[in-house]
Formats: structure tokens, sequence, C-alpha cells
């Protein structure tokens, strides 16, 4: 498969265009290659913006007095629903030009979709899959960039008691031991803080332990072990 083909499956996959057999095969995909499973929940994330943001709003009787103008019928407040709507369903051409139009924004519509999941940004330094100690499939991705930022990308949902929290680390070097980086109530992309860290680099752990919700008192993880992994050179 080449790059290009990848990227389409991805954006495809995330915005559920997908037919039910070639979803399932992608998926499939996904559980034995960490690396795909990382562009969809990328793509998942920039399309996250987007979800429940538009606010339903009515028409009111000014807009549809427009309308009624705009086809040369003014009629009582009342009438002006079933008129405008009447002259609308009655014109063929209305109706070539409103399938025209909507297969046009549809078309507009995926295609800057599309461009959102594919947009490209910058690429990891390193990556670290973090995965639990019984083997099952991997929980998060740990992204850190050649400028020194990071991120916590989850994979699936990780169950968080009341009164709990995920708490992320990293190990700098044996010496300073496990600092640190984040903490979240509950699984979700996350920025971590590891600005006053030295850089990070090959074979850096990683891990996310469960502790009180207000961090762990100690400093150090005091709670079990969920998931963990070693930073690798991105390609």
């Amino acid at each position: 498969m080449t790059p290009v083909m990848r990227h389409e499956q991805v954006a495809d996959y995330v915005l559920g265009t997908l037919e039910p057999a070639q979803a399932e095969a992608f998926e499939a995909a996904m559980a034995r290659d960490p690396s795909l499973a990382q562009e969809v929940a990328e793509g998942m994330r920039r399309l996250h913006a987007l979800d429940d943001t538009a606010e339903l709003l009515a028409a009111d009787d000014a807009l549809w007095l427009r309308i009624d103008r705009s086809i040369g019928q003014v009629e009582r407040p009342g009438e002006r629903r079933a008129s405008a709507l009447n002259a609308a369903w009655d014109s063929l051409r209305f109706w070539r030009w409103a399938g025209l139009g909507g297969l046009a924004a549809s078309a507009a519509l995926a295609a800057g979709l599309v461009a959102l999941v594919l947009a490209p940004e910058p690429a990891p330094r390193f990556v670290a899959i973090l995965v639990p100690a019984d083997g099952s499939p991997a929980g998060a991705i740990v992204e850190v960039d050649a400028d020194g930022g990071a991120r916590l990308i989850p994979l699936q949902d990780i169950p968080v008691p009341e009164g709990r929290a995920l708490e992320v680390w990293t190990l700098p070097s044996p010496q300073s031991g496990p600092v640190s980086v984040g903490l979240i109530e509950e699984a979700r992309r996350a920025d971590l803080a590891i600005g006053g860290l030295p850089a990070v680099g090959e074979d850096q752990l990683f891990e996310i332990t469960l502790e009180p919700e207000t961090g762990s008192p100690i400093g150090r993880p005091t709670g079990p072990v969920l998931f963990k992994g070693l930073t690798v050179q991105a390609l």
C-alpha cells in the first residue's frame, strides 16, 4: 500500500465511509500496526473539534420573508412557509438545481474533511507505544516532537474509578527516578509537561499509573502501572 493509499484509507475510516467489511479489515490491520492506529487517533483528534459545535437555529419570519421575495411571492406570515414550500415542490428546475447544489456541497464538505484529517503536522521525533503487562492491545501513544513538545494520545478507553486519576510518568535517567509529566481525570489527548526535563532520548520509559485524583502524594508512582513503553525514533 502506497503512503497516499494509506492516508486515504485512514481518512475514509475516520469519516465512517468504509463498507462494513472494509472497516473490519482495516481494524484488523490497526491491531497489527501501531503506527496505523496512531494515524487514526490523530485523524479522530483533528475532527473532534468539529463534533457537536454547531448550534441548531430555527428560521425566523424574516428569513421566510426573504425567501418569499426572492421567488416573487409575498404572503401573510401564517402562509409563508406553505407558500414557499409548495412553490419549490412544484418546480422541477428547483429540484434539479437543489440536487446539483447538494452534490457540490457534499463534495466540498467531504474534500474539506479529508484535507483536515490528512493535514500534515510536525512529525514526531520519538514515539512510545504504551502497552499493558499482559500483552493486550496498546492503550496509548506518546509522541515527542523535535521542538520538545509531547502529547499523550489514548487508543482505547481506560476505566478510572471515582476519586482516582491517570498520571503519566517518564524516566529521564535512573538517577533522577520517575518524573510526573501529566495528570488527567480520564483517557483523553493531553499535552505532557516535559519542558523542564532533559531532552527525550531513545529507549526512554513512559508509563501511566492509577493514582489519587490529585496525583501521587509522594512524587513517585504509588498505584498500579496500567500501560508503559519505551521511545523509539519516529520514521
